[in-house]
């Protein structure tokens, strides 16, 4: 019998949760509730869901703090995280990307559209079927162990940014624009804005350390990654 993806929605607003639950029910999910993040957190002890709702405005601790709290948790890093909230203006979704989440959704939403960015980031997800290795000066990437060395020295990358660097060390010295990007390494960007192509490659950079200079902004063009960055590289 196939397993029915788990989706935690954490929402305070009962009315909004349960309506979101039945919604999941009918499309093949399997919701469970929690109305803040401390319940949020025994759920997430208990078993691991899929994919984590995630409302912004919370009891106690906000979904920007309960967001940032599980990114840095290695066993909940991996859970995709969709946030949900009122907020609808750039700076505040920018704020939502760099506390973790992976998509954004603005309340309030159609159930087609919650629906369809929860099936994009399941599918960005799932694991590709590669096994190669690539390696580009110090830089190493090993696909099949979901490996990356700099200088030797293991790095630890999340999973969309694992993509994205996968992406860019089979294409080097290219430039990439967003969009591509999207296309590329996320597989379906109807609901994704190329703003969040931004964040995801500030955290690359940020978890290749040195190495994060390889990573080039070309203005007005995209992202490269380079052999020969503009500054030598440290360690």
């Amino acid at each position: 019998m196939r397993k029915l993806p788990r989706v935690l929605i954490v929402e305070d607003e009962s009315a909004i949760a349960e309506l979101i639950a039945v919604n999941l029910r009918h499309n093949g999910f399997q919701p469970i509730w929690a109305e803040d993040g401390e319940s949020a957190q025994r759920e997430l002890d208990a078993v691991l869901p899929d994919v984590i709702l995630l409302d912004w405005m919370l009891p106690g601790q906000s979904g920007l703090q309960l967001a940032r709290k599980w990114r840095a948790d290695s066993r909940t890093k991996p859970v995709p995280i969709l946030m949900l909230t009122a907020r609808g203006d750039e700076p505040d979704k920018i704020a939502g990307l760099d506390a973790g989440a992976d998509d954004y959704i603005t309340k309030p939403f159609s159930t087609q559209e919650l629906l369809a960015r929860i099936r994009a980031v399941l599918r960005r997800r799932a694991p590709e079927q590669v096994t190669d290795s690539v390696t580009i000066c110090d830089l190493a990437l090993d696909a099949a162990t979901h490996r990356v060395s700099f200088q030797g020295q293991p790095l630890k990358i999340g999973p969309t940014e694992f993509k994205l660097l996968h992406f860019f060390m089979k294409h080097p010295e290219r430039v990439h624009s967003r969009s591509q990007l999207l296309d590329k390494v996320w597989g379906d960007h109807v609901f994704i804005e190329e703003r969040t192509v931004d964040v995801h490659v500030k955290r690359l950079r940020e978890a290749l350390g040195g190495a994060g200079i390889m990573v080039e902004t070309v203005r007005g063009a995209g992202y490269r990654l380079t052999a020969q960055p503009q500054v030598p590289l440290r360690a």
